[in-house]
């Protein structure tokens, strides 16, 4: 009897579909919409169901069945979502072509009129001073003829100085805009710090500096067992969690530092003018820092406490960035290999 429960419950087990992932719920609904499989879809809709987004997935909601594309991307420039963010400076650039366009074009109406204005006004005097007899009656008539002129040139003066008005502030919004993408595409949604992009560009401009990249740390800050934490306690929890990282570890640096999110549990810190010995004593406190900071009510009945591993590198043992990255993320793993030693710098 056992058995026969035991299969049934097995079969039935069997008979259940497959809960779907993340993935292939955008999958679905980008098919039900009928909207192509570009990366940037994949991320509004992200955004949208796996972020829960409610705002944005009424928009997406509102747009129907079959979707433009251009729609799409302005809901994604909306929301400042990362792989749209890209878009905004070839929008920008030719919304900006096209003011200017206009503009040169407004100009030289405005310049044609100005030298119509001139020659009338030539015109009126030489008739003046070839004609002194002629009548009141027709001078009259070249004076009104020359107010007329005066008054048509004046009014394309005020609506080129009024479009001129109108152009200057489309011009400050779209370089507002262009600086918002930026910082957007820069910065993690989470927690507010900057990205691995971010941390890219920051370690990239380090190598290019004339004095060369020597001097600085880097330091990489993973934690241990993140991903049983979050199957444990689920997203919101974990979520919570590492915005409480994230203000520990801003409020651990100094002005000319750096640190940034990289990756799901994963940190990354740009220390200038440090050695090897510094860079060891900056890393034990982080981690103390995290680890004493790091207990909370994971539940109404339970507590849990995280510990973190740390790798160093410092950029006088590395020729470019990449490899920098490469050498703390080898003392990173070492750190995790060794839960003893939780602090590794890399050829130490």
């Amino acid at each position: 009897m056992r058995n026969a429960a035991s299969n049934a419950q097995t079969q039935r087990e069997a008979a259940r579909p497959p809960v779907a992932t993340d993935i292939q719920r955008v999958s679905q609904h980008i098919t039900r919409l009928g909207i192509a499989g570009f990366p940037r879809n994949y991320e509004l809709l992200h955004e949208a169901i796996i972020g829960q987004n409610a705002a944005l997935a009424q928009d997406i909601a509102a747009l129907g069945p079959n979707p433009k594309q251009s729609s799409l991307d302005e809901l994604g420039l909306k929301y400042r979502l990362v792989s749209h963010c890209g878009m905004i400076d070839s929008v920008s650039q030719a919304e900006t072509s096209k003011l200017l366009r206009d503009l040169a074009d407004q100009l030289a109406e405005s310049l044609a009129g100005k030298k119509s204005f001139v020659r009338a006004t030539a015109a009126v005097l030489g008739s003046i001073v070839d004609s002194p007899d002629q009548s009141l009656s027709s001078l009259m008539s070249e004076m009104e003829y020359l107010s007329r002129t005066l008054e048509e040139t004046l009014a394309a003066e005020t609506a080129l100085e009024a479009k001129l008005e109108t152009d200057m502030e489309r011009l400050d919004a779209l370089a507002r805009g262009v600086a918002a993408a930026h910082a957007a595409a820069t910065t993690d949604k989470l927690t507010g710090l900057p990205n691995r992009i971010a941390l890219n560009k920051t370690m990239a401009d380090l190598y290019e500096r004339e004095e060369g990249a020597a001097g600085s740390a880097l330091i990489m800050v993973d934690i241990d067992e993140f991903k049983a934490f979050n199957s444990r306690y689920g997203q919101q929890i974990s979520s919570r969690l590492l915005k409480k990282l994230a203000d520990i570890f801003r409020k651990s640096i100094k002005k000319h530092d750096f640190v940034s999110r990289t990756d799901g549990d994963e940190f990354a810190f740009l220390f200038a003018n440090v050695g090897m010995q510094e860079a060891v004593a900056i890393a034990e406190r982080l981690r103390t820092a995290a680890e004493d900071n790091l207990i909370f009510a994971a539940t109404d009945t339970a507590s849990a406490r995280l510990t973190v591993s740390l790798g160093i590198a410092l950029s006088g043992d590395a020729a470019t960035a990449s490899q920098l990255q490469a050498n703390a993320r080898v003392a990173l793993h070492a750190a995790q290999s060794n839960r003893r030693q939780p602090v590794q710098a890399f050829g130490r």
